[in-house]
């Protein structure tokens, strides 16, 4: 099965400016892209699914999905920095919980397209 191809330069010349126009800096493209990797791990979207549902510590969240708690642990670290979970403290534990109604968009928004 043949791709279609353009084999000139530019056609809709006013297009490409208008989009263009709209292009934002590259450092906004890779903070998404870099965002995206983040649900790029099956374990990752495990714990926020979740932790959409309840906030948790390390060591539920372990148990819930049969891994180490240093494997949580490095997830958690991941989603930490990359602001899609947080996490408050009582006495010597942490319950992680997701960091804003964003992260459930997205993930709402994922199993919707995946579901239809």
């Amino acid at each position: 099965m043949e791709h279609p191809l353009c084999d000139c330069e530019i056609i809709h010349e006013d297009i490409v400016r208008e989009v263009q126009s709209r292009q934002l800096d590259s450092e906004t493209y890779i903070s998404l892209a870099t965002l995206f990797k983040l649900f790029g791990d099956a374990t990752r979207v495990r714990i926020l699914h979740a932790l959409e549902q309840h906030e948790m510590c390390v060591c539920d969240l372990a148990a819930l999905l049969g891994v180490t708690k240093s494997a949580v642990s490095h997830q958690l670290k991941s989603l930490r920095l990359s602001r899609l979970v947080k996490y408050r403290r009582d006495g010597q534990n942490a319950y992680y919980s997701l960091a804003d109604d964003h992260v459930k968009k997205i993930l709402d928004l994922g199993f919707e397209h995946i579901f239809e």
